[in-house]
């Protein structure tokens, strides 16, 4: 049986230059504006992982996160790619030789219709030491695989928060 709102008129409550509250029947939901999509980069180089952390005001403190950025937000029409070619670069200092996209996936379905595409990204060179572009305060971690539960744990000890995404490599220890 298919919800009875699926049909229903989409209603636009509010837009701004990033993000856009909708209405559908009895569902409210946020979703990316002027068709701005996201990418987000899983980057394993000689057994660690690079991870970003940075402040992020809805949590109200900063955040561990998988590098990623916004897809089509100066360009409409920009590659995904090409943008997680960007944004791995200008947040971790690394270039890699190849990206691969492993699919689209949606976060949070029930209250944002926000997707992004995944890369994997492969024969990593260090370039430069990161932190995103002028005004942004990115902090770059190279993380061994092998020590990665307990340094989440050391990070949620110290308060910061973790996204979600942050799942993939979490995974498969938590279900064996």
């Amino acid at each position: 049986m298919s919800d009875p709102d699926a049909s229903a008129p989409e209603e636009v409550m509010w837009a701004g230059r990033f993000i856009t509250a909708k209405r559908r029947g009895k569902w409210e939901y946020v979703g990316r504006a002027r068709g701005i999509r996201a990418a987000v980069i899983l980057a394993i180089d000689d057994g660690h992982v690079l991870l970003v952390d940075q402040y992020r005001v809805p949590l109200g403190r900063r955040c561990i996160e998988l590098p990623a950025g916004l897809v089509g937000d100066h360009d409409a029409d920009e590659d995904a790619g090409i943008a997680a070619s960007r944004e791995l670069e200008e947040e971790t200092g690394y270039r890699a030789a190849r990206l691969e996209s492993v699919g689209e996936f949606f976060s949070s379905p029930g209250m944002v219709s926000e997707s992004f595409t995944l890369f994997r990204a492969h024969d990593l060179e260090k370039t430069g030491e990161g932190g995103g572009v002028e005004g942004e305060d990115i902090h770059v971690h190279r993380v061994p695989l092998a020590g990665l539960t307990a340094q989440i744990a050391a990070w949620r000890a110290e308060g910061y928060a973790m996204d979600v995404k942050l799942l993939l490599l979490l995974g498969a220890a938590m279900i064996g």
